[in-house]
């Protein structure tokens, strides 16, 4: 017996197996291409809130050295389920730039495209605790980009319609969309990760400030529907706390904050109303006249809509008499815009895409990761909500954070033989 022990043991005293193991893992080259591939794609989710030149720039390194582990690895295509009604949506984009006003431009357009290969790409990079790992990284890195928003508010004088906080992004609709899916993200991981949770609860005053401070209201809609959401999961009570955070919000909030708030009720102008009230009242009133122009779009082009980026040029002919502004470059509204540009088929495939992924979150609301689902579940009502308002779902910046968080509900389930690399 003690000869057969012996002969199982390997040269430092553990099992033969485990030391042919490390010998091998050792000595695979695939090894160092997963390691790369893995952090490229950490410095492309750090990097998402600061320059989209730099994470478009990680995020093709991510995709290059993604590529070379399938083909060397001889490895199989694999994504979630959710990933084909977004391929069917980005073929009916195509379709519907065949058949465009101006084919050439539409086309151009379609490059954004090719974002959605990051649902693939983060599926296979990040899966079981990588996902947690990323989720730390976004939380930490919408923080800091939260601090700039604040000083850029308090101390900088971006505090009015003019001149709002967008961090180092160059829009604050960007911004404040972005920050949308952090604020929920940070709350998922707050109510349903049990370890470690107390320095996400203290950048949460950051992230919240800083989304009150850019005045988008259709960034505070989709964040009070996601977290409203995340606190009715964790605890029914806890959805008492919202009416009072938000009188308290609107009773000590500075003066431009506030009346934003009200102003968002607002389609007609008062004796005493000051000019940011007056652009809310006018932007309120544009909107309901968008939504017509919208509408007649579809009805004359209801299968391939007019295509894509082309809603701008198309405007003055379909423009409402009520309407406010001469032209505008979207609908500011996520379904009706995919309507007009692409066609009631596209929509529906939206839609299913939509649906799939609430199908599959709800469902594994108590996985073995609750905090990365239930944050998957929340930035994905929160884009609706907020995508009724503004066209957030067209917005690259916004769109490849979106489409990283989803996909790691889905990779936290997965297993890969791939060693992962130290933490």
């Amino acid at each position: 017996m003690s000869n057969y022990v012996e002969a199982r043991r390997g040269p430092f005293g553990g099992d033969a197996r485990d030391e042919r193991a490390r010998v091998t893992i050792a000595g695979n080259p695939a090894e160092g291409l997963e390691r790369a591939a893995y952090y490229a794609l950490l410095a492309f989710v750090a990097l998402l809130p600061f320059s989209i030149a730099a994470s478009q720039v990680l995020l093709t390194c991510s995709g290059v050295l993604w590529l070379a582990l399938v083909v060397r690895g001889h490895e199989r295509f694999e994504a979630p389920a959710m990933f084909w009604p977004l391929a069917a949506y980005a073929g009916a984009t195509l379709v519907a730039s065949l058949f465009s006003v101006d084919p050439p431009t539409s086309f151009l357009d379609c490059k954004q495209l090719l974002l959605f290969s990051i649902v693939p790409i983060a599926y296979r990079l990040l899966p079981g605790r990588r996902a947690l790992t990323a989720m730390d990284v976004i939380i930490t890195a919408g923080a800091i980009s939260a601090v700039i928003g604040i000083v850029q508010f308090g101390i900088l004088q971006f505090d009015s319609l003019g001149q709002r906080p967008r961090g180092l992004l160059g829009m604050y609709m960007t911004y404040s969309g972005q920050l949308m899916l952090v604020a929920c993200t940070a709350t998922a991981r707050v109510l349903f990760r049990k370890d470690d949770r107390l320095w996400t609860a203290l950048l949460m005053p950051a992230l919240i400030a800083a989304l009150a401070a850019t005045l988008s209201r259709n960034a505070w809609v989709g964040a009070c529907v996601g977290i409203g959401l995340l606190f009715l999961m964790r605890d029914f009570r806890l959805f008492a706390v919202v009416p009072v955070a938000a009188a308290l919000f609107i009773a000590f909030a500075p003066a431009q904050i506030s009346e934003r708030v009200y102003s968002g009720f607002r389609t007609k102008e008062l004796r005493h109303d000051s000019a940011g009230t007056e652009a809310s009242v006018l932007s309120n009133r544009d909107r309901l006249a968008m939504i017509r122009s919208g509408l007649r779009i579809i009805k004359d082009d209801p299968l391939t809509g007019v295509g894509p980026d082309m809603v701008i040029k198309v405007y003055p002919y379909y423009r409402d008499p009520k309407a406010v502004q001469q032209l505008n470059s979207h609908l500011h509204n996520v379904p009706l815009q995919i309507a007009a540009e692409r066609g009631l088929p596209a929509l529906a495939l939206w839609l299913w895409f939509i649906f799939m992924m609430l199908r599959h979150f709800v469902k594994n609301r108590n996985s073995a990761m609750p905090a990365l689902n239930n944050a998957a579940l929340a930035s994905t009502v929160a884009m609706v909500a907020a995508g009724l308002f503004e066209y957030n779902f067209g917005d690259s910046e916004f769109l490849m954070l979106f489409l990283v968080l989803v996909t790691l509900a889905y990779a936290a389930d997965r297993s890969t033989a791939a060693t992962p690399p130290p933490a």
